[in-house]
């Protein structure tokens, strides 16, 4: 059995990840093209492992991919197989700055919080 994957939207019925993608397509189509890839690999357990996905605490897991910079959509699991994907960031380095740590921690609170 397949997970599926979803996007988090604000109370507002605003998507971040998908602006982010949105964004992606337009300034950078072969990333995009790989993260749509990735994204579609997580509906396969055994993604949700290094290389592709990555832990990273309480509960939160990051799509990595290398490209011109690195780009990452962070996610959580959710009962009956589902995967939200609550934060998407490009950055050059390594490390993730911890604003975009937060936020994906804060989306991944508040989406559990409403039970959406």
């Amino acid at each position: 059995m397949d997970f599926s994957v979803e996007f988090y939207e604000s109370e507002s019925g605003t998507s971040p990840v998908r602006q982010f993608l949105d964004e992606l397509k337009i300034s950078d189509p072969d990333d995009f093209a790989a993260v749509i890839a990735g994204l579609a690999k997580l509906r396969n357990r055994q993604y949700h492992r290094e290389p592709l996905s990555k832990a990273l605490g309480g509960g939160l897991l990051e799509l990595r991919h290398a490209g011109k910079l690195n780009t990452r959509v962070f996610w959580f699991f959710v009962k009956n197989r589902r995967i939200v994907a609550v934060h998407g960031i490009r950055n050059k380095g390594q490390a993730i700055p911890a604003r975009d740590l937060a936020t994906a921690r804060e989306r991944m609170h508040d989406w559990l919080k409403r039970g959406a």
